[in-house]
């Protein structure tokens, strides 16, 4: 608002701060209740403010593409650990994705809470999808603490060359609707190949390695060197796909026996 000329419009802009401000507190009461698909966007409007005015205004004009605000768009990227989209984690943060779309529930366009970095990738795919039912509603990542618990797994499928199938298992004591919500997120942002894809290169490039250990200290060696891989990338990241990959890697005795030599 510092930066806007027009008085009217600055005007329209502080009235407007209370109908943004209880946007924001129906939108964090929602998400504690785990009934973000009941949210209606007509609710998230502002009187007097055209939707698409809203947006120009206080997200591309007064976030983006102000000095100050580019500050604070800047910051909420750079709260991604390691610039790795927390979407899909793997892809490099490039842009902010509004959880809910901006273009349909306007008043949400700058909340911190519905401004998630993201790949462009990510980006794409989720596009301005919104819930349908609780089932279908994406994890998100300031809000959805999931990765105290293994959930992500892979096993070596049996192909030529090795190919790793990565798949949804998570605790027993998971509620339904979560286990629904990640295999749901995990499908749509393609995350079975994705992850498979990496598995595949890390394979390829350590095969070589690989071969040398079995001639040295047989299948026991590759072993203990892929348990070790897995164990210091799971410390770091329990459910990322270079812990899952070297676990599921470990223990396939077809594999550690020689089943990478081309």
């Amino acid at each position: 608002m510092r930066g806007t000329r027009d008085a009217q419009r600055r005007q329209q802009l502080v009235t407007a701060r209370v109908s943004v401000d209880a946007a924001g507190e129906r939108f964090r009461e929602a998400a504690s209740l785990g009934t973000l698909h009941d949210l209606d966007g007509q609710e998230f409007t502002v009187p007097g403010i055209a939707p698409g005015e809203l947006v120009r205004w206080v997200y591309e004009n007064g976030m983006v593409g102000s000095k100050d605000g580019r500050v604070v768009y800047e910051q909420i990227l750079a709260a991604a650990p390691d610039e790795r989209c927390p979407m899909c984690g793997h892809g490099m943060v490039r842009t902010l994705d509004h959880f809910l779309p901006k273009r349909l529930f306007p008043a949400l366009c700058v909340d911190p809470l519905n401004l998630v970095p993201a790949c462009a990738d990510c980006n794409h795919v989720k596009g301005e999808r919104i819930p349908a039912d609780a089932e279908t509603t994406l994890l998100h990542p300031y809000l959805d603490r999931i990765d105290q618990d293994a959930w992500l797994h892979a096993q070596v499928a049996d192909s030529s060359p090795v190919w790793l199938e990565f798949f949804v298992s998570p605790p027993s004591h998971w509620e339904d609707i979560l286990i629904e919500r990640t295999t749901y997120h995990f499908k749509l942002f393609g995350l079975a190949r994705l992850f498979a894809v990496q598995a595949n290169r890390t394979v390829h490039s350590i095969r070589r390695q690989l071969t040398a250990m079995l001639g040295a200290g047989g299948k026991d060696m590759v072993r203990a060197y892929l348990a070790d891989e897995a164990e210091t990338r799971l410390a770091a990241r329990l459910n990322g796909w270079e812990g899952v990959t070297y676990r599921a890697l470990a223990q396939d005795d077809a594999f550690c026996g020689g089943a990478f030599i081309l």
